[in-house]
């Protein structure tokens, strides 16, 4: 899955192009319970463009930071790789369905902000917003009083919600005006990112900026969270990003591969995500790595099945013999530290 890329900075600057071009959505068009997953993207669906003020100060952030998303466009991108997974009362797993609040706490916990289980709790985070016509894609849009729903404002009068029995997650109008509306905020710590301090802190921490791994700290809190979430080995798939794509999130090989993870088309879609949401393909690099380690027991061959797939290494019963392979499974390796 090699690629050839042209380095962090443009790395960064395509990081910023992918905020701009998380939703302008129409309201046109929403994946139904039977469609397959991650066979089309939130940006494809639902426009080019976020608009308003909302944009414009999540770009700026970015920049001044040195470059990646903010936090609440972050938490949109998460959110939607969750699109048309089914309504299921106190669910919390994607794999079997999501309620309003269990799909906020997971698309939150996919950028490393850690909020509480349940809507009422969640509507208190953060810091408050005094209107809809201030709010910004990633706040949070709480309803009723006492709270009982809870989405992800996106922009334009939009949400991402997991609405009621019956339903899927999916994208629909702010239909009436929320109870409360909340904007999250990471602070960095040793852990990565976590808690609800206001954007001004990300920027005074320095959370957007470039980590001494080279990956900016907006994709590094995705390795974190889907590191945890897989029972990884620390560095791994920082490493494999950055022997795929040079953390490049809009890499295309000549072979084919795409974005940050460097996926092939099938096998992202065997994977049900889109190869160029970096949210979705770090999660689906991560299932694959996971999945090569239980099956041969060895960081190294797991990475060699991710460059020359399962199937060569079982045939030779070890990194198979082809140059490129044994040069990427030492680089992969060597960025982990490990010899």
């Amino acid at each position: 899955m090699s690629v050839e890329t042209s380095g962090p900075a443009a790395a960064l600057a395509r990081m910023a192009a992918i905020q701009s071009t998380i939703a302008s959505v129409s309201g046109t068009a929403t994946r139904s319970a039977s469609s397959t997953a991650g066979a089309t993207s939130f940006d494809a669906v639902y426009g080019s463009a976020l608009e308003g003020a909302g944009a414009a100060s999540g770009a700026q952030l970015g920049t001044a930071g040195g470059g990646g998303q903010d936090v609440g466009s972050q938490a949109v991108a998460a959110a939607s790789q969750y699109l048309g997974v089914p309504y299921v009362w106190g669910g919390t797993d994607p794999r079997t369905g999501l309620d309003c609040s269990g799909l906020v706490q997971r698309a939150y916990a996919d950028v490393g902000v850690s909020l509480p289980r349940v809507a009422a709790d969640q509507a208190r985070m953060g810091t408050a917003v005094p209107s809809l016509a201030q709010a910004q894609p990633g706040d949070i849009l709480a309803f009723n009083s006492p709270v009982t729903h809870i989405a992800i404002y996106v922009g334009n009068g939009k949400m991402i919600a997991a609405p009621k029995a019956g339903d899927v997650v999916k994208v629909q109008d702010v239909y009436k005006t929320p109870s409360a509306i909340r904007r999250i905020g990471p602070t960095v710590g040793a852990g990565g990112v976590s808690g609800t301090a206001g954007l001004a802190g990300l920027a005074a921490t320095g959370a957007a900026s470039t980590s001494a791994t080279g990956a900016p700290a907006a994709l590094q809190s995705l390795f974190a969270s889907a590191t945890a979430r897989y029972g990884l080995p620390q560095g791994l798939l920082t490493a494999v990003a950055k022997a795929e794509s040079g953390f490049d999130t809009r890499a295309v090989s000549p072979a084919g591969a795409l974005g940050l993870m460097q996926l092939m088309p099938a096998t992202a879609r065997g994977l049900g995500v889109d190869p160029m949401v970096p949210a979705q393909a770090v999660d689906g690099a991560a299932r694959m790595l996971s999945r090569d380690l239980a099956r041969f027991g060895s960081v190294g061959l797991a990475v060699a099945a991710y460059n020359a797939g399962a199937g060569a290494v079982q045939r030779y019963g070890g990194v198979p013999p082809y140059p490129e392979t044994q040069q990427y499974v030492r680089r992969v390796l060597g960025s982990m530290g490990v010899s």
